[in-house]
């Protein structure tokens, strides 16, 4: 995959979950904990995809790594949301599970982006970086 196909692919996935968990939020009970979460969760995954296409838009390779750092804070911001949801309704935890799994490849891939082009490796006893 050449890197216009990679840029399209993430933007698509983080467009693409955004957007179905935008629908999914409907489906939690209406409580004021459930509000908030979802509220939170909304912000949180939204800013993922945003953050990308402000890094593929940026005018420098430290604000394109920039932006991809927001938009990885996103996605752990996101999953401990997803995590936290999952306390508000038992039916909804399958679904909830394909979330966090697509955030968590989503999250895994940006971080692994940024250690790219920070030209380091992941350490091992250091996951995030």
């Amino acid at each position: 995959m050449d890197n216009e196909e990679f840029k399209k692919m993430l933007k698509l996935r983080t467009f693409n979950l955004a957007r179905e968990v935008m629908r999914f939020v409907d489906k939690f009970p209406n409580k004021r904990s459930a509000w908030i979460i979802t509220d939170q969760l909304l912000r949180a995954i939204m800013s993922i995809g945003a953050n990308i296409a402000e890094a593929q838009a940026a005018s420098s390779k430290k604000d394109f790594i920039n932006f991809l750092n927001y938009a990885l804070k996103s996605g752990n911001e996101t999953k401990f949301w997803l995590a936290l949801a999952k306390d508000l309704d038992n039916k909804l935890i399958s679904e909830i599970d394909e979330y966090l799994k697509e955030t968590d490849e989503i999250v895994r891939i940006i971080g692994s982006s940024i250690a790219t082009l920070k030209g380091k490796k992941k350490d091992k006893a250091n996951p995030n970086f």
